[in-house]
């Protein structure tokens, strides 16, 4: 499994679970959240950095 599916499955978890248990706006800030942890960190990467990271996954796909 990638890293990217366990993201994705962990995030709808969280998303389920507070949706179940917390109220509306909470439940929006959950979301937000999750949506906005990996955005943010891929912005305060370096411009090299983010280059390199390109770089990767372009090698990586088709493999």
């Amino acid at each position: 499994m990638s890293p990217v599916q366990k993201y994705a499955i962990g995030a709808g978890a969280a998303v389920l679970l507070s949706l179940i248990f917390l109220p509306g706006f909470v439940t929006l800030l959950v979301v937000l959240g999750v949506v906005a942890a990996p955005v943010v960190g891929y912005f305060m990467l370096d411009p090299s950095q983010r280059e390199r990271l390109k770089r990767v996954r372009k090698r990586g796909i088709g493999n």
